[in-house]
């Protein structure tokens, strides 16, 4: 058995079971009967049994959300807020399940063409600790929906929201088998899922290094894989916003960087300004970033709690000197406060250079670098200077820039004036070396499909 700790005291919330590679295939032969019996499922069935799962999730929604505050060190309000957009995930892709379709196709020979969407086939998710409930979903539902069953391997710090969720599907309606959650570490548990032939496809949310690592055990079998990885994500903010904007602008960049204690691979952690306007821009975010409400997670005014283990903590503190020994300036933060539990106050370094080791890297920790540039050219090649490319945040006046610097930045995602990066009906993915494949929207669900073409002769 393995503690899941709250980061936020260090006392154990509750114990799992530690499985390993011997309790695979018990495990991967239940979902392959399964499988034979969802695939061959009605899509009104299907569509049915998401929407209650989707309903039983807000039955619920405060007990899941004390959970994952317990277990990730979420602000309660935060874990509310994230129990909520969990559900509109499985309320998406019940409406979603019977408008994906194949097509007729003219051809040449005397005949028909046409293609069929067919379940990919036994499908694996792997979810990292960051937000352990909502990426989950963003995997599960559109399997499901799709006619997939699916083994779920929560990370190791954070799989009581990822149980609670299985136990809620099979009281909605789903077959026993049909998805199932295995707790145990990735090295051993993870690879074993990996590697088993059975498995169609593997979804992974996590490092790149972890990433490239299953891709190259994928390819053995040409196991099917979504990778969503690391990020450095930038925003660059130009010259020409008013003052009431730089305000808005300041205000949404926080949490950009900061939400989740800087835990997210969309964080934009690296931030360009225009150098006419570096200096007011960092003065209002250094005062923004002081306000900032650290405190215990179940307190409602919270807005920052922390970091999911002293080991993540550590590696934050560590970037940071690195940071001030490579010429960077610390502004404010970066220092442990007064309370039990892994905390970090948020921490802006100005004198910035993509040079930097802190610049290159993700830290996930609650660090964010300020840099100036003088011309557009020079702020899309700032932001292209790095292995990454998940998100982004473009902010000026002028669309007609803010369209070729959009096109220029090479990234999955951007957002122009404001920071939103999370849109159930629209791709969620990167490029580089963030990731294969995309998340979320209709895509998603051609991602847990095969394309079937079949041709019937007129005669």
């Amino acid at each position: 058995m393995r503690d899941v700790l709250d980061p936020s005291t260090g006392a154990v919330v509750d114990r799992v079971p530690e499985l390993g590679p011997d309790d695979v295939d018990a495990v991967l032969t239940r979902t392959l009967d399964a499988h034979a019996d969802w695939s061959r499922s009605n899509v009104r069935v299907r569509r049915d049994v998401l929407r209650e799962v989707a309903r039983l999730i807000r039955v619920n929604a405060e007990h899941l959300a004390r959970l994952e505050s317990a277990q990730a060190g979420k602000p309660i309000s935060a874990a509310r807020g994230e129990v909520g957009a969990a559900a509109e995930v499985f309320e998406f892709y019940a409406g979603a399940v019977d408008k994906i379709h194949g097509s007729t196709i003219p051809g040449n020979a005397d005949g028909t063409l046409l293609t069929f969407r067919e379940p990919i086939g036994p499908s694996v998710a792997i979810v990292p600790w960051n937000f352990p409930l909502l990426i989950l979903c963003w995997k599960v539902a559109p399997a499901l929906a799709m006619g997939n069953a699916v083994v779920a391997k929560p990370a190791s710090q954070t799989p009581l929201t990822a149980i609670a969720l299985a136990e809620l599907a099979e009281g909605a309606g789903l077959p026993p088998g049909t998805f199932q959650v295995v707790t145990g570490p990735g090295g051993s548990l993870g690879e074993a899922l990996v590697t088993d032939p059975r498995v169609r496809k593997v979804s992974f949310t996590g490092s790149t290094e972890v990433g490239s690592r299953i891709m190259a055990l994928a390819a053995r079998d040409i196991t099917r894989v979504g990778l969503e990885l690391g990020g450095k994500s930038a925003s660059l903010v130009f010259d020409d916003l008013s003052d009431d904007q730089l305000d808005a602008c300041v205000a949404s960049s926080l949490w950009s960087v900061f939400d989740n204690t800087g835990q997210d691979c969309c964080a934009r952690s690296r931030m360009f300004v225009h150098e006419s306007v570096v200096d007011d821009f960092t003065e209002r975010f250094v005062a923004a970033t002081e306000a900032i409400r650290i405190g215990p997670t179940g307190d409602g005014d919270t807005e920052l709690g922390p970091l999911i283990s002293e080991d993540q903590r550590a590696i934050a503190e560590e970037y940071l000197a690195s940071a001030q020994a490579d010429g960077a300036r610390l502004r404010t933060g970066g220092v442990r406060p007064d309370l039990p539990g892994s905390y970090l106050t948020p921490a802006v370094l100005d004198r910035a250079d993509v040079g930097m080791r802190f610049m290159r890297e993700e830290i996930f920790g609650p660090v964010v670098g300020i840099q100036s540039f003088r011309t557009e050219d020079e702020a899309i090649a700032l932001a292209n200077a790095s292995i990454h490319g998940l998100s982004g945040t473009i902010w000026c006046r002028d669309i007609g820039r803010a369209l070729r610097v959009a096109r220029g930045v090479e990234t999955g995602m951007l957002s122009i004036n404001t920071s939103s990066s999370v849109h159930i009906e629209a791709p969620f993915g990167g490029v580089k070396q963030s990731g294969i494949g995309r998340d979320q929207g209709l895509v998603a669900l051609e991602h847990f499909s095969e394309l079937k073409t079949v041709f019937i002769a007129a005669d």
